[in-house]
This record gives structure tokens, sequence and C-alpha cells, in this order.
């Protein structure tokens, strides 16, 4: 299993529709809008990781 890079989510290599190839490293990525988002700004998500990967907010911070 791969992992998005633009919205963490995890996604089978051996199946995935959806994939590009950036600084010769094969990416993949659950739908097209996260494909076309990483290849419209691959840095930017190199860089910060998956939206939702960062710092967990405390479970009253939820709602």
């Amino acid at each position: 299993m791969q992992i998005d890079p633009v919205c963490g989510m995890q996604v089978d290599e051996n199946t995935a529709q959806y994939k590009t190839e950036y600084t010769g490293k094969t990416y993949y990525f659950c739908a097209p809008g996260c494909k076309k988002a990483f290849e419209s700004e691959p840095e930017k998500y190199l860089k910060s990781g998956p939206v939702g990967m960062g710092e967990k907010k405390p479970w009253w911070k939820l709602w």
C-alpha cells in the first residue's frame, strides 16, 4: 500500500487508477483531483505532507 501524498489515503499500487512520476519516483492517488493537485504543486505536498496528517487535534476540538 502507498499513501496518497495529497490527502493521506492508502492506495493499492497494484490497482491504482491514478498515478504520476516525479523526479524518478511513482506517486499514487485515490482520485483524479488529488493527482491534479499534486501535479500542479508537487513540492508543496512533498514538503508539508498530506492534509490531515499533521498535528492531531484534541478530541474536544474536532467539532
